[in-house]
């Protein structure tokens, strides 16, 4: 399974898909799980749910694979852009980032993320200000020297821009990128539906997965999830730092986030199914995090509900993580749908 997972990982994570921006993501899953032999739906919102068979009480999975990225804001008189977030991520992270602009008509221009004191020879005081939408602004690839240049590329207020994802990974196993959160996961549970489908994995259960598209911004699995699921398992992303035992090479198990704390019981059994398999995992909690579990709660659902995700350093920046954490996290989900 973990091999599977890379290789849709790999391919989501060259696709972009900022909230809002997903449709090209969506038809890619679309089409690979009709591929598989399954009959996925795509509801109005944009999310993508395909069942993948078993009987009994259903069990959900969620990933989601919109990502962080920008929008046009204004266009400036000097021909270059100020955007506005897309998602909760810090300015900093993206300074002298490359970048695609993507316009209503299908074009796409490249460009970078630069301070507005570029240069260190022009500006000796450059980095002394504070990075933020004032102190930066996009800089186009294109010989434009005021709005009306820009504005004749196709580009306007509301264009979406997207990061260039950066994607390494190294000889010694650890997968460098922007958005591992969440294409990582999201990778994960296509690499569940090819094993289903080749029948290298049988359901004990009625099992769904789903890939939701508004989760960066609070709204991802704020969906009806259909009547015969008692269990929500979100896959997002373990996070690694300060008062955290989560690494890179583990799958995490979050038991609290800012929303509270996860179902008792369904963790717990996570938790045992991670003892009795030897699978390296740690249990945290995330004091800043949310997940398309919050979501699906507040929306009225009423599902038993837990987290996992491998280990993701520098998460909603240049993340990292290890192929032994997304092989923990694979096995995990295995040997849960197996109780």
């Amino acid at each position: 399974m973990k091999n599977y997972a890379l290789e849709y990982i790999m391919k989501l994570l060259s696709i972009p898909s900022p909230t809002g921006y997903t449709k090209e993501a969506a038809d890619y899953l679309m089409n690979t799980l009709e591929a598989l032999g399954f009959a996925p739906e795509k509801d109005r919102k944009g999310c993508v749910m395909c069942c993948l068979g078993g009987e009994g009480n259903g069990i959900l999975l969620s990933a989601h694979v919109d990502t962080l990225g920008a929008m046009v804001r204004s266009i400036k008189g000097s021909g270059r852009i100020r955007y506005t977030h897309i998602g909760g991520w810090q300015d900093a992270t993206v300074e002298n980032e490359n970048c695609l602009v993507h316009t209503r008509d299908g074009k796409v221009y490249s460009g970078t993320v630069q301070s507005v004191k570029a240069s260190q020879h022009v500006y000796p005081g450059m980095g002394a200000d504070p990075r933020s939408e004032d102190t930066l602004e996009i800089v186009l690839d294109e010989e434009v020297k005021c709005a009306a240049d820009v504005e004749a590329l196709g580009i306007e207020t509301g264009c979406y821009i997207s990061w260039d994802p950066r994607t390494v990974l190294t000889e010694s196993g650890y997968l460098k990128s922007r958005h591992l959160d969440d294409k990582a996961s999201a990778g994960m549970l296509l690499a569940l539906a090819r094993m289903v489908s080749e029948g290298k994995i049988t359901l004990k259960r009625r099992v769904y997965i789903l890939f939701t598209v508004f989760e960066e911004v609070g709204h991802g699995g704020s969906i009806h999830l259909p009547q015969d699921v008692r269990d929500m398992l979100a896959v997002d992303m373990g996070c690694v730092g300060d008062d955290l035992k989560c690494d890179e090479t583990m799958v995490s198990i979050c038991v609290k986030d800012s929303s509270g704390p996860f179902h008792y019981e369904m963790t717990g059994e996570l938790i045992a199914t991670a003892k009795e398999n030897g699978i390296q995992y740690a249990a945290d909690v995330y004091p800043s995090y949310s997940s398309d579990a919050a979501a699906a709660l507040r929306a009225g659902n009423d599902v038993r509900y837990s987290l996992i995700g491998t280990g993701v350093f520098a998460s909603h920046g240049y993340e990292r993580t290890h192929v032994k954490g997304i092989g923990n996290t694979c096995k995990l989900i295995e040997k849960y749908l197996d109780r």
